[in-house]
């Protein structure tokens, strides 16, 4: 009984704790859960915080040792930057991507980590692969970005914004660096600048180079358009296309912008060219003889005008139509040949085409001979083959030689050689000319020598016929040993006239074409002889340091004593001081593949002063010449390169350390500023004494 009162007691006191307990228990647990949704709540804002505000705007999509690729989520593009990110080598725009999409890629070639992969839906497939080989040199990306579709066009976007641009191809307004220029997409192929002035001119590469040390290469197949836009960007595309051709090129990075050219993968050079014809300016006639008895009538008379002015040696440079008299049969050829021989004073420089004209005894021949496979062609048809394909060259019908039959260039190499059997030819020049050999009745078949392709065959040819040869245009052709001339420059004093011949001359030598023939002293695009004395003066100054002294406005036509004699001081002191110098650097660019003519980054590779100088150049390391191109003109500014160099004036004597800016330096009509780089010793080349020529 006593037991189980107190059992029933204890039960009593058990029942009247039980609801306190429950209450609190269900009283932490109310505010644990709503402490849980807090913490929850909290979290979420901190994620969309991170997300929108606070998270990093790229992302690595490839990494190298010193560099990456990362994608920048606002911009939609990419940037390739030091890994440290505090150097961008390129910032790049892919313009065929949608605004709208994607804000983080993710790698769909899993666990590699040397390629990245991405597909953007319907629009085109992104392949990236890190090139592992010579890392120490330089550190190279292989981009591949494929259409998904045939309507898709494909274009990537290089900024302009802190990066001076080099390279490409040549342009009617040459500009240095590329940035000023402005040209609207277009195949990048050379062209006519006379009948297409905002193309490409006679020189051109798939190759651009970056002031913060990248370097862009495209792979020749792809049919490449080019366009830059001044001060904004260089962009490289593709348009649409039913092969759906992928646009693939070759970024490059090093650790300054001469190191990032050093490393590009071109053919050195295996032998130079003729050097004689550096000694010897070259003289055109503006009136182009229509007989053999006109044309003997010019040759004697350049020869009596040199001897008498003691202008020295020369070489005639004949035009194809004088060319052609010269090599047609009959007496008064004969004659011509003959007298020609009698002119000591006078070397010869022939012009030759690929094209013949459809009324032409060689063309006739062929026909007769069963041989119209010498001629481009139009492909076969079902109904048989067709006939020489007809175009128009100098106002004429003519056609073109089938470059690629091994006949034809036989035919072709043979005609230049009976020439100079009959006469004593010394320099040959191969005039191209340029744009696809098909007129517009080809253009729905298939052409393999579209394009440059045939230029670069024809380049082949000419090398065959020795290397005292000349050539119009040239692409990938800088190895091989053959001088290339420049496009023909307006006379004045712009872009297009003689303030665009020194970028040209750096443009020509970055590309690998250290040896060319520039444009006559004055320009050639002019009706008759050039008028503008202070013009030839300063045009003649420049061309004095160039490889060749061309001339098609003679001194003696102005009429003035001391135009002639300061034009016979420039030449010697071409002959004297400069030609050695080229040799002297030509034997670096055969041996390393450094150009002759330098901009002055290339010794001092990480002052941004040196990027934008249009308006000097080096010659090797050692000379830096400094012309005046503006007109009325007797002062400029001159930069000198190089901190710790030191620069000797070569009219005055004066030495001045490099880093520095010399302000409205004096530089009368008749002077041309150049220094030399001092050494511990005496440069081997010096104008020591070499009398400076004064009005």
């Amino acid at each position: 009984m006593v037991r189980r009162a107190r059992e029933m007691a204890s039960a009593a006191g058990d029942s009247s704790v039980d609801p306190g307990i429950k209450e609190m228990n269900e009283t932490w647990k109310g505010a644990i859960a709503c402490l849980g949704v807090a913490l929850l709540f909290l979290m979420t804002i901190g994620v969309l915080y991170w997300q929108v505000v606070d998270k990093p705007h790229t992302n690595w999509v490839l990494r190298g040792q010193v560099s990456g690729l990362a994608w920048d989520r606002r911009s939609l593009s990419f940037s390739l930057m030091s890994l440290s990110q505090d150097k961008t080598f390129a910032h790049i725009d892919a313009r065929h991507l949608p605004n709208r999409g994607v804000t983080l890629l993710n790698n769909l070639c899993w666990f590699n980590t040397t390629r990245f992969c991405y597909i953007w839906d319907g629009v085109a497939e992104l392949q990236v692969s890190l090139d592992t080989a010579n890392q120490s040199v330089a550190e190279c990306y292989r981009v591949e970005w494929t259409p998904l579709h045939c309507k898709v066009a494909l274009k990537d976007c290089f900024s302009m914004a802190n990066v001076s641009w080099y390279g490409g191809g040549s342009m009617q307004f040459q500009y240095w660096p590329l940035n000023n220029a402005n040209i609207n997409s277009q195949p990048f192929i050379i062209s006519d600048l006379h009948d297409t002035p905002m193309g490409y001119g006679s020189v051109l590469e798939r190759y651009f180079l970056g002031s913060t040390g990248v370097a862009v290469s495209v792979r020749q197949e792809v049919p490449l358009h080019v366009g830059i836009e001044s001060r904004k960007q260089l962009c490289l595309g593709i348009p649409p296309n039913a092969e759906m051709v992928p646009l693939s090129y070759t970024i490059c990075v090093s650790d300054s912008l001469r190191s990032a050219y050093q490393q590009r993968s071109s053919v050195i050079p295996v032998a130079q060219p003729d050097t004689s014809i550096l000694w010897l300016p070259l003289w055109t006639s503006h009136r182009v003889a229509d007989t053999a008895l006109r044309l003997e009538h010019n040759l004697k008379m350049l020869s009596r005008k040199l001897k008498h002015y003691r202008l020295g040696e020369g070489v005639m440079d004949l035009c194809e139509q004088s060319t052609l008299l010269l090599s047609a049969e009959g007496q008064g050829t004969l004659q011509l040949q003959n007298a020609y021989r009698g002119l000591r004073q006078l070397r010869l420089s022939i012009t030759l085409s690929p094209f013949t004209t459809i009324d032409s005894r060689h063309f006739q021949t062929t026909l007769q001979e069963g041989r119209e496979h010498l001629w481009l062609r139009l492909p076969s048809t079902a109904n048989g083959s067709q006939g020489p394909l007809l175009m128009k060259w100098r106002g004429r019908f003519a056609v073109k030689l089938n470059i690629s039959d091994e006949e034809a260039q036989g035919w072709f190499i043979e005609q230049v050689r009976s020439l100079q059997r009959r006469v004593d030819v010394n320099y040959i020049t191969l005039e191209v000319g340029v744009g696809s050999p098909y007129l517009w009745q080809a253009q729905h078949h298939s052409c393999r020598l579209c394009g440059d392709e045939y230029i670069n065959q024809f380049a082949l040819l000419a090398q065959k016929l020795g290397n005292a040869t000349i050539i119009s245009a040239a692409t990938r052709a800088a190895h091989l040993p053959m001088f290339v001339r420049m496009v023909p420059r307006q006379s004045d004093w712009s872009y297009a006239g003689l303030k665009g011949l020194i970028p040209s001359v750096l443009h020509y030598s970055l590309l690998g074409y250290s040896f060319f023939i520039p444009d006559a002293i004055g320009g050639s695009l002019t009706n008759g002889f050039l008028a503008d004395e202070e013009l030839f003066i300063r045009w003649l100054q420049v061309v004095t340091f160039l490889p060749v002294m061309s001339f098609s406005t003679p001194p003696w036509v102005f009429g003035e004593t001391w135009i002639v004699n300061v034009t016979r001081s420039y030449i010697h002191r071409h002959q004297a001081f400069v030609v050695p110098l080229l040799l002297k650097y030509a034997a670096e660019w055969s041996s390393l593949g450094h150009p002759v003519f330098r901009p002055l980054w290339w010794i001092s590779p990480s002052d941004p002063s040196t990027f934008i100088i249009n308006d000097e150049f080096l010659i090797g390391d050692e000379v830096l010449v400094a012309p005046v191109t503006e007109p009325g003109k007797v002062h400029r500014d001159i930069y000198l390169p190089g901190n710790g160099y030191q620069w000797k004036d070569v009219n005055t004597a004066q030495v001045f350390d490099g880093g520095t800016l010399l302000e409205e330096y004096p530089v009368a009509l008749a002077d041309v500023a150049v220094f030399i780089r001092q050494k511990s010793q005496d440069l081997p080349f010096t104008e020591s004494q070499q009398a400076t020529p004064h009005a």
